[in-house]
């Protein structure tokens, strides 16, 4: 068997990531204890972006399924002193049965995917973050029972969380609509590949700029931080030009009754949403953090243990 990467969240088809989905609710309700599915198996976690949920989630989750991790940062590597992504995917695939990356450049693990001979999961690139979108679309599932005639709208940056909503949405079958400044409108290439899914799935995807239009009958409100790792020296105009994305309790308003709020963390209270909001009874923002953990162990099984 061929190896298999996980980098934009296609490589699996829309059938294995509903059985993905399936299993990891199921498994979700037996609790932490592991199964030794992957023991002996080793996973190398090169993050070249700090990390709490994914580093943590995927540490816990291999060492739950009797395997064990290695986590180098930049400074822990010899890409610090100039060797190649290739190489070092090289290197590292005679070690390791799988390796995490969390970068930048989606270039960056797609290069290391082409060399490596071990399965690579894309952690987070500034394009795409297909592990969240599971754990995303797993709380979703476990919330309404089902993800058919489920619509979703994102409000704010179209970064690289709208687009993995995006693409995973539109495989799934649950309708995504992303809701942004002009000048902060997802990917159109991610949009297109998005509606291309679609097609096949049935889901609705949308790309506005109005807010309300976003909101209306949407089960799930989500938004991410305005100014993501790498961006700093932009914080105020993005402010700025963000700022009527905040989510409050108002957009509810032409929501469904029963619409979550949802968020992928760390969250600025009072920039991207209020407190109110992500504190208040609508929140599934912790249950989503969680899920991160269930629906990789399943993830990691599939990809290094040949499921």
């Amino acid at each position: 068997m061929s190896k298999r990467d996980y980098l934009d969240g296609t490589e699996l088809s829309a059938a294995q990531t509903r059985g993905l989905l399936k299993e990891a609710q199921a498994r979700k309700q037996g609790g932490k204890a592991g199964s030794a599915s992957l023991a002996g198996k080793t996973l190398a976690l090169l993050f070249e972006k700090h990390s709490t949920r994914t580093r943590v989630s995927f540490e816990a989750g291999i060492a739950q399924l009797g395997g064990r991790s290695i986590f180098l940062s930049p400074q822990d590597t010899q890409l610090a002193r100039g060797e190649t992504l290739a190489d070092s995917a090289r290197v590292l695939s005679e070690y390791v049965d799988g390796i995490v990356v969390r970068t930048f450049g989606h270039e960056r693990v797609e290069e290391i995917a082409r060399h490596a001979s071990v399965p690579v999961i894309n952690g987070l690139t500034d394009l795409h973050h297909p592990c969240q979108a599971l754990a995303d679309f797993l709380t979703l599932q476990e919330h309404f029972g089902s993800l058919e005639g489920l619509k979703l709208a994102y409000l704010g940056d179209g970064n690289n969380v709208a687009h993995s909503l995006l693409i995973v949405g539109s495989l799934l079958g649950a309708g995504v609509t992303v809701a942004s400044p002009p000048q902060f409108l997802p990917d159109p290439a991610v949009v297109a590949r998005a509606r291309g899914l679609a097609s096949a799935s049935g889901a609705e995807i949308h790309v506005t700029n109005d807010i309300q239009a976003a909101c209306q009958g949407a089960h799930a409100i989500y938004t991410d931080v305005w100014t993501s790792m790498g961006q700093e020296g932009k914080e105020t105009s993005r402010r700025k030009a963000l700022a009527p994305y905040r989510v409050h309790g108002e957009v509810f308003h032409g929501a469904d009754k029963d619409a979550v709020f949802m968020h992928c963390l760390p969250a600025h209270r009072g920039e991207e949403v209020t407190a109110e909001v992500i504190d208040g009874p609508r929140s599934v923002v912790f249950r989503q953090a969680g899920n991160r953990l269930h629906a990789q162990k399943i993830l990691l099984e599939i990809l290094l243990g040949g499921k």
